[in-house]
């Protein structure tokens, strides 16, 4: 039996992800700080899959404690989703946003190489690709970003493509996800943001259950088929799905290997909100209001590689995918903090 280590275990795909693993008879460890996460969802998982995690309340950027799980575990491969991830914030507070992000993953890489530790998922994003040149979105295009967030993350792909070089025993999966919406269709694990969204879907849901007033949609401008911005959203169910099928490529020795995780459609802005009207069963307001700077029309994925190479294709549909954020939100109307 292979032990997995995730960090940011807790967060939003962690949780989910680390499920996922747990119910593929994996051993779970998880490192997280909590900066963005809570305990709680650590502890449904656990009563969800029947099973236990070993879970290290600590941050990736302390090297003396996080090297203690190296010396007390054996660890066959990482999944390494812990990091800030707002763009909005890491525009305002760049230099947190690049210490966190690139501090906490040297420390990773070095441990990894210190402890033979080989095998590497990483959660890369679709913002890597910037403003892309056409869609769909092919793991070919090039690369460019627009904010200090997307920088780490294409950062840290540098980094990972430069070791791979320099360390052949390096095998490396880099994930680059789209839109990860929905929760577990348990309703007991879900999104869980701090304050105010960033994200469309959880703030849908958040003015739905009246905790907001209404949906400011940025933009009926755009030249898509109603105006409002194209996204590929992919169910975090799917999202985790990714990251078992990516894990088993690694341990063939594949060295480093490059997915778009996302489901090859894209659906505007006003679409979600109608498909989540239909979930909730009531109609959600929303205002019109000016676009946003550096927001690009539309952004979605070509699955084809994913799909060639690791067997990966996306099950759930949109109206699934409401259908469980909502009833994520209608069950925990306060995330985790019930």
């Amino acid at each position: 039996m292979k032990t997995i280590l995730v960090t940011g275990g807790a967060g939003y795909i962690g949780s989910h992800t680390v499920l996922a693993l747990l119910e593929k008879n994996y051993d779970v460890i998880v490192i997280d700080n909590f900066v963005n996460s809570s305990k709680e969802s650590i502890k449904r998982v656990e009563q969800l899959a029947g099973k236990n995690v070993k879970l290290y309340p600590y941050d990736c950027c302390n090297m003396e404690d996080f090297e203690k799980i190296f010396k007390e575990n054996h660890i066959d491969a990482v999944i390494h989703f812990a990091g800030l991830k707002a763009v909005g914030e890491s525009v305002a507070l760049p230099l947190m946003y690049y210490e966190n992000n690139l501090i906490s993953t040297l420390n990773l890489l070095n441990l990894m190489r210190k402890y033979e530790v080989f095998n590497l998922v990483f959660s890369s994003s679709a913002t890597v690709y910037g403003d892309p040149k056409s869609v769909p979105i092919y793991e070919d295009f090039d690369l460019h970003v627009s904010n200090p967030y997307g920088r780490t993350k294409l950062m840290i792909e540098d980094m990972l493509r430069d070791l791979s070089k320099a360390n052949p025993s390096f095998n490396i999966a880099l994930l680059r996800y789209f839109n990860p919406i929905g929760a577990h269709p348990s309703g007991f694990i879900g999104e869980n943001p701090n304050g105010i969204p960033n994200n469309l879907v959880p703030y849908i849901t958040q003015v739905a259950v009246g905790k907001l007033k209404e949906l400011g949609v940025f933009g009926n401008d755009y030249p898509t088929p109603d105006g409002t911005g194209v996204r590929d959203y992919i169910h975090v169910c799917d999202l985790a799905e990714g990251h078992i099928l990516a894990l088993k490529k690694l341990f063939t020795g594949c060295g480093l290997v490059t997915y778009n995780l996302g489901t090859g459609n894209g659906y505007s802005v006003l679409e979600v909100l109608h498909a989540m009207e239909k979930a909730v069963g009531k109609k959600i307001p929303y205002a019109i209001k000016p676009r946003r700077p550096g927001d690009i029309p539309a952004c979605y994925a070509s699955p084809d590689k994913a799909f060639k190479e690791l067997g990966f294709k996306a099950k759930y549909s949109i109206a699934e995918m409401a259908r469980d954020a909502w009833n994520w939100q209608k069950n925990n109307p306060n995330g985790y903090e019930n």
